[in-house]
Parts: C-alpha cells; sequence; structure tokens
C-alpha cells in the first residue's frame, strides 16, 4: 500500500507559526488539525450570557473567565490543543512559549453544536480529565439541559444534568448561574 503524504497534521512547533484566524476553531488532536466553523446565533447567545454572567461575579478575583478561542495545550507530543468555549483560570495559570494556556483550568464551558458527535465529546473530555480539569459544564442548546461534570479517581464523570435551577461551581464559592437565563427565547 502507497503511504500518503502528510496531510494537515503538525508538531508544536510548527504550530506556534501558523497566522492567527477568526474565522473557524482550530483544535489539533494527535497532530491532526480539525477545523470546525463557528458557532450559530444561538450558541453565540448562550456563550454570551454565561460569560459575562461568571466574569462579573468572579470580578475582583484572580481568575480569567474567557469566551474566545483561546489554545489550551494538552500535551506537545503529539499535538493535542484544544479551544474550550469558556475556560476559568487563575491568573497565575502557566502560559509559555505562544500564549498558550499550559494548564487545567479551573472551570470549562462547552456549548454543543449540533454537528458534535459523542465520541468527539468524550475525546475531549477525556484529554481534560488528562491535565486535571477538575469541572466541565456541557450545555446542551437542544435538550436546554446543562450536564455538570466532576474530577473523580482522575477521570471527569457526570454528577448531574439539570434542566433548571441554579449552576454553581465548586471551586468559585458565591458565583450562581441561573439555568433557565441561559436559553435564548
Amino acid at each position: 500500500m502507497a503511504s500518503l503524504p502528510r496531510i494537515n497534521t503538525i508538531t508544536h512547533e510548527e504550530w506556534l507559526h501558523i497566522p492567527e484566524v477568526t474565522d473557524f476553531v482550530e483544535e489539533v488532536v494527535n497532530r491532526e488539525i480539525r477545523i470546525a466553523p463557528p458557532g450559530n446565533w444561538k450558541h453565540a447567545y448562550i456563550l454570551d450570557y454565561l460569560h459575562a454572567s461568571l466574569k462579573n461575579q468572579l470580578k475582583g478575583q484572580p481568575v480569567r473567565a474567557l469566551a474566545s478561542s483561546l489554545g489550551l495545550i494538552i500535551r506537545k507530543s503529539p499535538l493535542i490543543s484544544r479551544v474550550p468555549d469558556i475556560p476559568v483560570f487563575r491568573d497565575e495559570g502557566e502560559i509559555e512559549l505562544g500564549g498558550y494556556l499550559h494548564s487545567a483550568p479551573q472551570l470549562l464551558v462547552e456549548v454543543l453544536s449540533p454537528a458534535n458527535t459523542r465520541r468527539e465529546r468524550q475525546t475531549k473530555l477525556d484529554d481534560y480529565s488528562a491535565i486535571g480539569v477538575p469541572e466541565v459544564w456541557i450545555v446542551s442548546p437542544e435538550a436546554r439541559t446543562v450536564e455538570i461534570l466532576r474530577l473523580q479517581d482522575g477521570r471527569l464523570r457526570t454528577t448531574a444534568i439539570l434542566a433548571e435551577g441554579l449552576l454553581k461551581p465548586r471551586l468559585f464559592p458565591g458565583v450562581q448561574v441561573d439555568i433557565v437565563a441561559i436559553w435564548p427565547d
């Protein structure tokens, strides 16, 4: 069998030299570049609401909540870089070469898109577990639920799936988000 030339694979060093783009989301999984279009208006609305809510409630704390395409390095070799929808991390997070985050955020928020598969979702959760992310919220616009996963015995495990009530991140006492207010009507 003939071997194919290397297509869409990249090392950490090569990746650092690619120009930044804003028209799509780019993740790298085992050196393979994965490109996805940006989310739709519902996705953007939910992200905007959650980001504003978290940012306002965390004001004055040494913490950052970002709603941008921040590259989170899971592993340098083979390269795995994820782009969480909202990472919340302490200001002393490990930022290094290229300005990418190289440490586990204290909270990650992921808003599902219709194109997301269960396998993709699990692979991403496995990557977040590998670096020790203590809590992940998976927001499903279709089901109008938020799945809360917490790190237990080295793996992110579902602790609740909520359609209403308050989201209260474990590491940020006093912060709470009303689930019903997340959804655009």
